[in-house]
This record gives structure tokens, C-alpha cells and sequence, in this order.
């Protein structure tokens, strides 16, 4: 007798992740999470404009732009698929740390007060939401660990 193989969306152990996935992904504080990761994403490729150093620290407001859109990427990311994607948040905090040292570094010069509060902040805001959503990955990693071993 042959057996059939069935095929692996149908399998039970990854049937099982996506269902804790979904679960970890539609708790409030996930979503809280998600919310003020885009908005911190869309402030930071915004700020050189909202600030007012694009046209002084023309390098600087690039920078902020392509890591704004990275970060909204991610962010949509992590909502649309969180399975999948919450195991790159410490792509963002990368990021972040990125953001804090880049009026420096891009630059070539003494950013103005206003780029190099902006930087900070979006970036510490940055890093302390890639920290959440990757302890939100753990969270929901160690309760079904311990699931299991509570039921052995």
C-alpha cells in the first residue's frame, strides 16, 4: 500500500504556527505595536521636511527617506504576514541605531539641534519597537513551549 503524502500547507505542526501567529498577531498590544512602528516609519522619511533640514543636510534627508520606506515596509510587513516577517525586527533595530549615529556619520558636518533631535528620537522609537515586536515573538514562543511540556 502506497501512502499519500499530503501536502505541507496541510501539515499539522505548520498549521499549528500559523494559528499561534495569528493569535500572537491580533492581540492588542501587537497591533499597538504594528500601529506605532508605521508611524514612526512615516514620520522618519518625512522628518528632513516636517524638521527643515533637506535642504541643508541634503545626504541626511535621503538617509531619513530610504530608511522611512524600509521601516514602512517592514512594518506593513509584520501586519500582513507576522508568521513570517517578526523574526526581522532586528533588521529595525538596526535601523534604529543607524538613525541615531547618522547625522554624524552622513553629514560630513555638525547637523543643526532640530536633524539631530529628530534622528534620536526616531531612532530610539525605532529600536524600542523592534525590541517589542521581537520579544512579542518570544513571548509567544516560551507559552507555547511551555504549553507542550505543561501537557506532557
Amino acid at each position: 500500500m502506497v501512502a499519500q503524502n499530503p501536502r505541507i500547507e496541510e501539515h499539522p505542526d505548520l498549521m499549528a504556527l500559523r494559528a499561534d501567529s495569528e493569535l500572537a498577531a491580533a492581540r492588542p498590544a501587537a497591533q499597538a505595536v504594528e500601529c506605532l512602528s508605521l508611524l514612526t516609519a512615516l514620520y522618519l522619511a518625512a522628518s528632513p521636511w516636517i524638521v527643515g533640514f533637506n535642504a541643508t543636510f541634503r545626504n541626511l534627508a535621503i538617509n531619513d527617506l530610504i530608511l522611512g520606506i524600509a521601516l514602512a515596509v517592514f512594518s506593513l510587513g509584520y501586519g500582513a504576514a507576522y508568521e513570517r516577517t517578526h523574526g526581522m525586527a532586528w533588521a529595525g533595530a538596526l535601523i534604529g541605531v543607524w538613525t541615531i549615529i547618522a547625522p554624524w556619520v552622513v553629514s560630513g558636518r555638525p547637523a543643526t539641534s532640530g536633524s539631530e533631535a529628530s534622528n534620536i528620537v526616531a531612532g530610539a522609537l525605532v529600536v524600542l519597537m523592534a525590541l517589542a515586536t521581537i520579544a512579542q515573538g518570544t513571548v509567544r514562543g516560551a507559552s507555547r513551549t511551555m504549553s507542550r511540556t505543561t501537557l506532557r
